[in-house]
């Protein structure tokens, strides 16, 4: 029998290395090597009276004026003839850019985040340039065929003069009205509060024809398929639609699955909301719950998406108005105000299977950093609350670990013995690890008991959006980037060589190598790393190594 230790941590680094691959795949744009996504999620029964109408959604060349329908039927479109006119609106923490076709949400620049790759730079969450489109649209479309209304595509002329948030005011509005379309005009009004990433959006559609109309309100989110800038290739963070519903709760949808035709997520609710996300940001459209909505992820032009929510309003009467309300978020994926804001949006700040570990760590990173003040040190303070939690756990580990070293000479002169009778040598094995009393697992599966809670913790760092632009000391002034002159990885290497000196050497040469080899192979990936991660393993080693260090010397195998 073989050191069964040694094999499962070869399967550890086995299984390391092929999840590393598949999530460069994924990162790449390939496919995964496990196959689709993940089951979906059985839509829900269409809900009473939601609408069925096609979408309009502009040509893929920029700037041009005609129409495709997105749902793939025909119908007419109000579409922009009027040169165009970009409005600015600027708050403390956002600069807006309304284009006045359509009322179009077309820039979105973050005042308190700076560029990852230009901190001259503030974070532009929306953006008009044909490398990096992503907007926020909104329009009304008719249930009846042969009808008329104002869409994200009808030339609309401003109502209001203030462009800048007033020092000692709280509020700023933006009002715009369409052209008459078919004799229905909307006013779409914007309202931008101090301190604030919700937008207020409010639509009224006036029917001053002489026929009824049956209205559906779209929101809409569309962008290009590329991924954010300055993303890194050696970790994989999702960036596409999601659809969130009470029933089905949070379904991510994959650019790739749009362009397939083989999307699957909820179709219809009577509550939930939709976004667009990407690392540490998101931009969502809210709307209470309680009324009939319809949810559709389409391909709008090449390497171009949308995810949508249709709403019906009702009958619209000659002379009457319909007024509706709705909410646009954008900014960072800061978890604890998301969740305040619709019931799980806090999920776009997606932990996967860990959720359930990763959202009490986060709670407890925060309660550390409230009391520390510093993200960096509130990281090595649960790094220590989690070190000391499985105290005990870690020291049964590492005294097997330090009895498998004691006996370690032994065991390789009874492999050297026994060389040419692998059966003769198992046997003689299996008695000295009776005799000595030593578990080869012993030293394993109280690692992998841990292992969870680690990779969950792995998860709330990379995903924190807290964690950008966070000093820590010195020089590591953001724990999202790289360490700028490796110093952090050049630690945790040296440290995971230093723990691979602590633990006992297998008895197999070659597995002698592999265990130096290992270290320096994972090592490798840390130097690209945001630093808070690399923080978060390098204080794990050194209290790890701590720990070991104190057990090997008093069991008195230190340096055998």
């Amino acid at each position: 029998m073989t050191d069964i230790r040694r094999t499962l941590l070869w399967v550890v680094f086995a299984v390391s290395l092929i999840l590393l691959w598949d999530a460069w795949l994924k990162h790449t744009g390939q496919p995964s090597m496990f196959g689709g996504q993940r089951a979906a999620a059985k839509a829900a029964p269409a809900a009473s009276g939601a609408a069925s109408a096609a979408l309009p959604a502009p040509a893929a060349v920029a700037g041009a004026t005609g129409a495709a329908i997105a749902a793939g039927t025909s119908a007419p479109v109000a579409v922009s003839t009027a040169p165009s006119e970009k409005v600015v609106i600027t708050t403390d923490v956002l600069r807006a850019t309304v284009d006045t076709v359509g009322g179009t949400i077309v820039r979105l620049e973050l005042l308190k985040d700076r560029d990852a790759n230009d901190p001259k730079r503030y974070v532009h969450l929306f953006e008009d340039d044909p490398q990096r489109l992503y907007q926020a649209q909104s329009g009304f479309v008719p249930a009846q065929a042969g009808q008329m209304l104002p869409t994200h595509l009808t030339p609309m002329k401003v109502l209001s003069s203030e462009r800048q948030l007033a020092d000692g005011s709280s509020l700023i509005e933006l009002k715009l009205e369409s052209v008459a379309v078919d004799g229905r005009r909307e006013v779409l009004t914007y309202s931008f509060r101090r301190g604030e990433y919700v937008v207020g959006v409010k639509h009224e559609l006036i029917n001053d024809g002489t026929t009824p109309v049956m209205p559906s309100l779209y929101l809409q989110l569309e962008r290009n398929g590329n991924p954010p800038e300055g993303e890194s290739q050696f970790y994989f963070t999702f960036t596409g639609p999601a659809v969130y519903t009470d029933a089905q709760k949070f379904q991510k949808i994959d650019f790739k699955d749009i362009e397939k035709g083989k999307a699957e997520y909820v179709k219809s609710a009577d509550d939930g909301w939709i976004s667009m996300v990407q690392h540490y940001f998101v931009s969502a459209w809210l709307v209470d719950p309680g009324s009939p909505r319809e949810f559709r992820a389409i391909k709008t032009g090449e390497n171009r998406y949308a995810v949508t929510m249709v709403q019906p309003l009702g009958e619209l009467a000659p002379g009457a108005t319909k007024v509706h309300q709705a909410r646009l978020y954008a900014g960072p994926q800061e978890e604890n105000k998301l969740s305040a804001l619709a019931p799980g949006l806090e999920l776009v700040k997606d932990y996967g299977w860990v959720t359930v570990l990763a959202k009490p760590m986060f709670w407890l990173l925060t309660q550390l950093h409230g009391l520390i003040g510093n993200w960096g040190w509130a990281i090595v303070a649960l790094v220590v609350v989690l070190k000391a939690a499985f105290y005990w756990l870690n020291a049964s580990a590492y005294k097997s670990m330090a009895k498998m070293k004691a006996i370690n000479p032994k065991v390789m002169e009874l492999r050297e013995r026994h060389k040419d009778n692998p059966q003769q040598m198992q046997q003689e094995m299996m008695r000295i690890y009776r005799e000595e009393k030593v578990n080869p697992l012993g030293g394993c599966l109280p690692i992998f008991v841990q292992m969870p809670f680690f990779i969950a913790l792995y998860w709330v760092l990379l995903s924190s959006v807290e964690m950008r632009q966070a000093p820590w000391l010195g020089w590591i002034t953001d724990l999202s980037a790289k360490d700028p002159y490796f110093i952090l990885p050049l630690l945790m290497t040296a440290s995971s060589l230093f723990q691979t000196w602590l633990n006992p050497t297998p008895p197999d040469p070659v597995q002698a190598k592999m265990m130096w080899i290992m270290p320096l192979a994972f090592s490798f990936m840390f130097f690209f790393f945001p630093a808070g991660l690399v923080l978060y393993w390098l204080t794990n080693n050194i209290l790890s190594i701590a720990q070991q260090w104190f057990i090997n010397k008093r069991l008195g195998v230190l340096g055998k």
